[in-house]
């Protein structure tokens, strides 16, 4: 894992690719992306400062020297994503590095804490942002045990503790999931309907985004399309299932166990159907 590191008069440099057992106390950003981002080769070259998207990674370095925190990481930046063995690590330990974090900062880039007049405040916009409608923050929101909101300005909105009634509302996820518990105690298909309404760039990366969520690790094969990655996503999950079984002393016939046998096998339940039951 390669880090930045922030010194006392705020200047940033990158850190050497760490192994596990050398890693600082880090904090992480969380953002969509926009023009102007802030590449590896920018920060290796020196050239990061001149783009317009450097204003985030400095409001990361300032707000975790706040916290006490030296070092921090951006994944713009802290990528080598021309080594694809680098690409392919990094996107199946994505999950571990926002979990492992001290704190995540979501940058909120369309969310403005300065209004004019008697407007409503920053809340509609918050509701609005692009951060919730992203597939790969669905696990920068979930993995982190301290998430923290900020407007463009760098201005703290509140925590996902703080939030978590209006977080719940914009995304549909069971506030339980904030809160640290395992999501094995959520279902398949409950999980796969978190990232439903989420996009990617990469159709693909609708599937990738959803390795840590079901605790996977799986060769990253741009190209392959969504259907296919979704297949061999299935499968994983599948077979790591039936390990375990073995494993279970009980019944494996028991109900809830074998409603999850079924949903794989069958690749989810019918949305229509159900609703319809209802």
């Amino acid at each position: 894992m390669r880090l930045l590191e922030r010194d006392d008069t705020g200047g940033v440099r990158l850190t050497e690719n760490l192994p596990n057992n050398k890693i600082p106390p880090y904090a992480i950003l969380s953002h969509t992306w926009g023009p102007e981002e802030v590449l590896f080769r920018d920060m290796m070259d020196g050239t990061g400062k001149n783009k317009a998207s450097y204003a985030k990674i400095r409001f990361c370095g300032d707000q975790a020297w706040r916290d006490g925190l030296k070092f921090f990481w951006v994944d713009t930046c802290c990528i080598d994503k021309s080594d694809s063995a680098e690409l392919q690590h990094a996107l199946n330990s994505m999950f571990h590095w926002y979990r492992s974090a001290v704190k995540c900062y979501v940058y909120l880039a369309d969310v403005s804490t300065h209004q004019h007049g008697d407007g409503p405040g920053w809340q509609p916009a918050f509701r609005e942002s692009r951060w919730f409608s992203r597939g790969w923050t669905l696990q920068e929101l979930i993995a982190p045990t301290i998430v923290e909101f900020f407007s463009k300005e760098g201005e703290r909105l509140g925590n996902k503790e703080s939030l978590e009634q209006e977080i719940h509302d914009i995304t549909g996820i069971p506030r339980k999931a904030f809160q640290g518990v395992p999501l094995s105690d959520f279902s398949v298909t409950e999980r796969m309907r978190w990232i439903e309404k989420r996009d990617t760039q990469y159709e693909e990366d609708k599937v990738y985004s959803l390795f840590g969520i079901f605790d996977v690790h799986m060769p990253v094969l741009y190209g392959e399309g969504r259907q296919k990655a979704l297949k061999r996503l299935q499968d994983k999950v599948h077979e790591d299932y039936l390990c375990l079984a073995k494993l279970w002393p009980g019944d494996p016939r028991d109900p809830h166990v074998e409603k999850e046998r079924i949903e794989l096998a069958k690749g989810g339940l019918l949305a229509d159907a159900y609703r319809w039951v209802f």
